[in-house]
């Protein structure tokens, strides 16, 4: 009994191990191609993974990686699950502006960018995933401090560019005006010749835990930022409405 129940534990580790290595969600087949075991002994143990939530099947019966796997990355690297949930909404927006649209959150007291899909034209590609910028100066970081996600930094404030909030009196009024319209915007505030347009993402309780953005060249976003912002404004809500029922089927589960 001991052995069989050791062989159990293995094929089922190898199974989990096969689909959440997967690049794309397997099928029954190929899951009995890659293993061999027996049609039924598959069927078993998918069926007994599955409830334990280690597995779970997609609208097409395909098997991805359970819920288990989801809340572990949620309390451990919270910002893995809000980047898978949010790809498809920063695809849209990036197919309807052609610009590089962003989505940050707070780390440290700095801007971080989880992800970026890069802009359609050659003109304003860059990446900045790696790039520390002052949160004050950027659009992102604006939508952080305007709804307390990130403290206002401490000491002077840096001036990058001409265009730059120097004191904090024009930063307080500055947030003020990006919390009463909902979005921030940012003319060559970080770099010149560069625009940015920001808009938060709120989390279950309704704090707000990231800020998604566009970004581009001066010349072709300044005229249209306010357009932009009420875009990203809606586009953050859904973002906002899907963590809210993704934390709520959790939390069923």
């Amino acid at each position: 009994m001991a052995t069989n129940g050791t062989q159990a534990i293995d094929r089922a580790a190898l199974l989990v191990d096969l689909v959440v290595r997967a690049d794309e969600p397997l099928s029954f087949a190929e899951i009995q191609a890659e293993t061999d075991l027996p049609k039924s002994t598959l069927s078993r143990l998918l069926s007994a993974l599955e409830r334990a939530g280690l597995i779970e099947r997609t609208d097409a019966g395909a098997y991805v990686a359970g819920r288990l796997f989801w809340l572990y990355a949620t309390r451990h690297d919270p910002w893995e699950e809000l980047v898978r949930l949010a790809r498809p909404t920063l695809q849209v927006i990036n197919d309807q502006t052609r610009e590089c649209v962003h989505l940050a959150v707070a780390r440290g007291g700095q801007v971080v960018q989880v992800a970026q899909i890069d802009a359609q034209f050659i003109l304003g590609m860059r990446d900045w995933s790696e790039i520390d910028v002052p949160p004050h100066c950027s659009a992102l970081g604006q939508v952080l401090l305007a709804w307390e996600a990130l403290p206002v930094p401490p000491g002077r404030l840096e001036v990058p560019t001409g265009a730059s909030i120097g004191d904090r009196a024009s930063l307080e009024r500055a947030l003020a005006g990006v919390h009463r319209r909902g979005y921030a915007c940012t003319i060559d505030e970080l770099e010149d010749g560069l625009s940015a347009v920001a808009a938060p993402v709120r989390g279950a309780d309704g704090e707000v835990v990231a800020a998604v953005g566009i970004s581009g060249p001066t010349q072709r976003l300044e005229g249209h930022l306010d357009q932009l912002g009420r875009q990203l404004t809606d586009r953050g809500e859904q973002l906002s409405t899907q963590l809210r029922r993704r934390s709520r089927r959790k939390g069923v589960a």
